[in-house]
């Protein structure tokens, strides 16, 4: 029989291994994202990030992807659902959905490190469909985000990924390979769930995200519940429900979410006055823009552009 010293003695070996592949792969993006902000790379669907100091709450679009955090912390909201990120967990987001976010640990010496590769669900519904892939049958609600402590395999699979930026000649064979696998042991993983509920076809939370993404696509749009619920092929209380536990908001807080989102963007990158970004993005009012946007975001749409711009802030989604 297996006494307490044995167990604490396997622990800390565990414990060790994780925390010496976490450090493996925080070297490896800290050698290719020296910039602040996201990097690009030649990987389809990746990108590396790095912060050096705390940020303000910015808003951002979140896409269907997995985050996965080595250094730092960052607080993810999410309607009223909070996440805390540390250099022990990795994010994943299953649906588009927008947030505010905020690095609230970083430095010059240790800053905020991470990877986002985006998840393309064609892929996912593949890895889903062979036999050999068994889940356990799971009743409870898929959330469109999750959080979860990363494995020593995740840590190692994405390190290999990382890998590939110094071989490029490798990424159109190696590359699919490595991203199939990181989709597979999330697929594995307690979070898992959230990602197969998506996928499935069929699954009452699959037809949830169909609205949802329609929701995103035509947010300019009167919002028709009776609408939305029958392109989901369901009733409009069970919509309301799926939704909410799906992306932590009603349709309707959800369009006005991404409605605020869209409007800032636009006076950010495109120049345009308050009235004109809340008209374009679906608003009859004005002034009722202009309330929602300030209790959104803490004030006024053209004072907090003008504070944006002054501090060079940027939306980003890890």
């Amino acid at each position: 029989m297996t006494n307490h010293k044995d167990r604490n003695g396997d622990y800390a070996v565990a414990t060790k291994r994780d925390e010496q592949a976490r450090q493996i792969l925080a070297r490896k993006i800290a050698a290719h994202a020296i910039a602040e902000g996201d990097m690009l790379t030649a990987i389809p669907g990746l990108r590396l990030y790095r912060r050096s100091q705390p940020t303000p709450c910015a808003s951002a679009a979140y896409e269907p992807s997995l985050v996965v955090f080595v250094q730092g912390k960052k607080q993810v909201n999410v309607g009223k659902t909070t996440y805390v990120c540390d250099e022990s967990t990795f994010l994943l987001t299953s649906v588009d959905l927008p947030v505010v976010s905020q690095v609230v640990e970083a430095t010059e010496e240790v800053p905020l490190l991470g990877l986002i590769l985006k998840l393309e669900m064609p892929a996912v519904r593949e890895i889903l469909s062979q036999q050999e892939f068994h889940v356990r049958e799971d009743s409870a609600d898929a959330r469109g985000m999750a959080i979860g402590v990363t494995s020593i395999e995740l840590l190692d699979a994405c390190a290999r990924l990382v890998d590939l930026i110094d071989t490029p000649q490798d990424i159109p064979f190696l590359g699919s390979l490595i991203q199939r696998e990181i989709v597979f042991r999330l697929l594995r993983s307690p979070q898992g769930k959230h990602l197969r509920a998506i996928a499935t076809l069929g699954e009452q939370s699959h037809r949830t995200s169909k609205a949802v993404e329609w929701l995103r696509i035509n947010y300019a749009k009167p919002l028709r519940i009776d609408e939305l619920a029958a392109m989901a092929r369901m009733g409009v209380s069970t919509l309301h429900h799926q939704f909410r536990s799906l992306t932590a908001m009603s349709p309707l807080q959800y369009q006005k979410h991404v409605r605020l989102h869209v409007a800032r963007e636009r006076m950010l990158n495109h120049g345009l006055d308050a009235a004109s970004a809340a008209f374009e993005v679906g608003y009859e009012s004005a002034s009722q823009f202009n309330r929602e946007y300030s209790r959104f975001f803490g004030q006024p749409p053209m004072r907090d552009v003008k504070a944006r711009r002054q501090t060079g802030s940027a939306t980003s989604q890890a």
